[in-house]
């Protein structure tokens, strides 16, 4: 059962398409990769998945999920790395579109935020300042708090990017057991080679063509093979 369905999906921005008629769906505890160059229309996409733009045709539609339940990882340069916070401060602030404006948060969602930390390995660091955390521990950091936010569906914007093979492996198999928790995942990435190694699909948005289908499928078409192959000669 698709818990996403996206038809035709197009959107125009001064009379230009930057998107046109896509179309994918997605499956509870599937992980998506959006790939494709700079330009392509990745950024956009994931503003009309979060409603933060209206499509200009075409339509989204979430099967049992709410609005609230889809959570945000924002690139890391989108948010200021010397953050004065702590770790649990911004974890915590995920619950912020989950209380009403004078509540402050409440035991469940203390006990949620102690859960989500120990599952991504920040208990440890929990009183520490956000600025003199590792690449790594940061965006672990800025994934909980995404987590509180929602644990149906997450998006997440190049989060390998700032992370050295270390942190990335380490987090690659921390979106592997969210996956094993029923969580589905749509992640941006330039790194092709890891969308095919971790993606269940992936979503391919060239100037010229579009590609969606699994990653096997993707391996073996023109467009996949292409990209592959130019990853080789940038390694």
């Amino acid at each position: 059962m698709a818990i996403l369905t996206v038809e035709n999906l197009s959107k125009k921005f001064s009379g230009e398409y930057v998107l046109r008629d896509i179309s994918f769906s997605l499956n509870k505890s599937e992980c998506l990769y959006i790939v494709g160059e700079n330009g392509s229309g990745k950024t956009t996409l994931i503003k009309l998945l979060l409603g933060l733009i209206d499509a200009t045709k075409g339509s989204i539609k979430f099967d049992g999920v709410k609005k609230n339940q889809i959570g945000y990882m924002p690139q890391q340069n989108a948010i200021q790395s010397d953050f004065p916070a702590c770790v649990n401060e911004i974890v915590m602030s995920g619950f912020l579109n989950k209380t009403s404006l004078f509540s402050f948060y409440s035991k469940k969602h203390r006990q949620r935020a102690k859960e989500i930390m120990e599952k991504l390995h920040i208990t440890d660091i929990e009183r520490l300042s956000f600025r003199d955390l590792s690449g790594g521990q940061k965006q672990r950091v800025l994934l909980a708090r995404a987590l509180a936010a929602a644990e149906e569906i997450l998006l997440l914007d190049e989060p390998m990017t700032a992370l050295d093979p270390l942190a990335s492996a380490e987090f690659y198999e921390i979106l592997e057991q969210l996956k094993k928790d029923g969580v589905t995942l749509i992640i941006i990435s330039h790194d092709v080679h890891c969308a095919v190694k971790y993606g269940d699909k992936i979503m391919h948005l060239g100037r010229d063509e579009v590609f969606f289908g699994k990653s096997e499928e993707y391996c073996h078409s023109s467009i996949g093979r292409k990209m592959l192959m130019e990853g080789h000669h940038h390694d």
